[in-house]
């Protein structure tokens, strides 16, 4: 059902939605993993899409920790409320989600994990984007996000590295997930 809903979508906004498959549960651990979300207090998810790694996130999550979520379409938003209908989620744009945390009483964000489709982003809007999650962030903060390994020679994908080292002090890369569709790998990056 959530495949043919993505699928229809992404026929209908593609470059909102951006892919056509969900994300496997191996990218889903995989993304989730290293970001200390256990300790953290404060954390978001933007571009949820179909909610993989929601579940992965919400199962990690502190008793006394915040979470929301924002996703700009409003059928996949309608869709993460129906599947968790105690998490708070925004239907709105990424380059809020400092306004948005402000909203929640967070202040600072101690990670944000990523669903976005990078590579389809013109400059502007990937810049937008990461700035707006680097000053959500508390210092130390951390950020997730993966990135196709095709979409890697794509003057998106070429861009998100080089963007990503402007915005925070460390990034790193996961090993490539090869059982996703099409393989990932995972972007880790600390403020």
């Amino acid at each position: 059902m959530k495949h043919i809903r993505l699928l229809r979508e992404f026929a209908r906004r593609p470059k909102e939605v951006g892919i056509v498959f969900p994300s496997s549960e191996r990218l889903a651990k995989t993304i989730t993993s290293g970001l200390d979300i256990e300790n953290a207090r404060k954390i978001a998810e933007i571009g949820p899409g179909t909610a993989v790694f929601t579940p992965h996130i919400l199962k990690r999550l502190h008793k006394d920790a915040k979470f929301f979520a924002v996703e700009k379409n409003d059928k996949l938003c309608e869709m993460f409320e129906k599947k968790f209908p105690g998490v708070k989620i925004y239907n709105g744009d990424a380059l809020h989600i400092r306004e948005l945390a402000r909203d929640q009483g967070l202040p600072g964000l101690d990670v944000v994990v990523s669903g976005l489709p990078w590579a389809l982003f013109p400059l502007r809007l990937q810049m937008g984007i990461l700035k707006a999650v680097s000053l959500s962030l508390t210092e130390g903060g951390r950020f997730a996000t993966y990135a196709y390994v095709q979409g890697t020679v794509l003057p998106g994908g070429v861009r998100l590295k080089k963007i990503l080292c402007r915005y925070f002090s460390e990034v790193r890369t996961s090993k490539i997930v090869w059982s996703n569709l099409p393989p990932a790998f995972v972007y880790r990056c600390k403020k």
